[in-house]
């Protein structure tokens, strides 16, 4: 991974997004990635694929499970809140992902976002549990 990554809002397309198969969160963004009408400029890998090794990638499967990661077509790598912005960027929400770098709000987001990431196993599997009791399942 490179050391010093540009900002997230100059992330080059194609990205590959590295994502949690097995998270209903990941899940369900993954979901809506691939109706995108940007959908060409983002390559999707499950890390819980079988055939996924992070260390051919130069990561490890434990970073990789603890934040997101994702890689622009320059090589820079962006990690937690920052690979969301790449992402978000790229797809062309560059304002939106200008108003969460900016001072104050960046450090809410980074915070947010890692408490989130620390949670998101326990988090996804409430949520799935209670959506399934509204759905009488």
């Amino acid at each position: 991974m490179s050391p010093t990554a540009p900002s997230p809002q100059h992330a080059a397309s194609p990205v590959t997004l590295f994502h949690d198969g097995h998270c209903p969160f990941c899940q369900r963004e993954v979901a809506w990635l691939e109706q995108h009408p940007r959908r060409e400029r983002i390559r999707l890998i499950d890390i819980q694929a079988d055939d996924f090794d992070a260390a051919a990638w130069g990561c490890s499967f434990e970073a990789m499970m603890g934040r997101l990661h994702l890689a622009d077509a320059k090589g820079a790598w962006f990690v937690g809140m920052d690979a969301s912005r790449a992402l978000y960027a790229v797809l062309g929400y560059r304002r939106l992902v200008a108003l969460t770098m900016l001072p104050g709000l960046a450090w809410c987001f980074d915070r947010g976002y890692a408490f989130f990431a620390r949670r998101r196993v326990r988090l996804g599997n409430w949520w799935q549990a209670r959506r399934r009791r509204r759905q009488g399942g």
